[in-house]
């Protein structure tokens, strides 16, 4: 039986895939016998999304997936959890297995910033990559938002850096995406073309 992960999933989660999302807001409304009272905090996830991190571990067999996907998640881990998150999604795939990741391109943002002549530019780069606070927030709201939000990035990759680092994960044949470039049209079903326009689409495999 094929099994097809994705994790990050957000309010995607199309029932050929096992969808997982560690948002707080997600942990708070799949919470047994009270979390029907946190439905409306956060974004009305679908049924088929479960609470799942895949830093920490999804529950997921080893080696039992045909496929893995993850759009614009691991930017929002600090670096070693990524390199936790990469080892934890080789181990998931089956031998030959595929990952397939879409994620901001630093490269891309540097170019743009430094193409910007004008006084803005350094306000562009820091709101377009989310490294930047506009404000800090302030009282219980403020701080719950943040918490919930999970928006910021914490750290950025270009090609270079990230194939290096899927490279050390043990993933073989590396190499530039585009949406919807896949041999395997399972991917179709949650690859968004909005989302990886001006961004870095990465595939890879686990070997045979």
């Amino acid at each position: 039986m094929s099994l097809y992960v994705q994790y990050g999933a957000g309010l995607c989660g199309p029932t050929g895939w096992r969808n997982y999302d560690a948002s707080p807001s997600l942990w708070l409304q799949r919470m047994p016998v009270c979390g029907f009272a946190f439905r409306g905090v956060g974004p009305a996830f679908p049924s088929t999304v479960q609470y799942g991190d895949i830093v920490k571990g999804l529950p997921v067999a080893p080696r039992t997936c045909d496929a893995i996907y993850c759009s614009h998640i691991l930017e929002h881990l600090s670096r070693s959890d990524c390199s936790t998150a990469l080892r934890n999604t080789f181990s998931y795939l089956k031998p030959s297995g595929c990952f397939r990741l879409c994620l901001p391109d630093l490269e891309q943002l540097a170019r743009d910033y430094l193409a910007n002549g004008t006084a803005t530019a350094a306000s562009v780069f820091m709101e377009d990559s989310y490294l930047g606070t506009q404000s800090r927030p302030r009282g219980l709201v403020g701080l719950l938002r943040q918490f919930l939000g999970n928006s910021k990035h914490l750290w950025m990759w270009d090609y270079k850096s990230m194939q290096q680092e899927l490279v050390a994960a043990g993933f073989v044949e590396v190499r530039r995406a585009a949406p919807r470039d896949s041999n395997d049209p399972h991917f179709d079903e949650v690859e968004d073309p909005s989302r990886w326009r001006n961004n870095l689409g990465i595939e890879c495999f686990r070997p045979a």
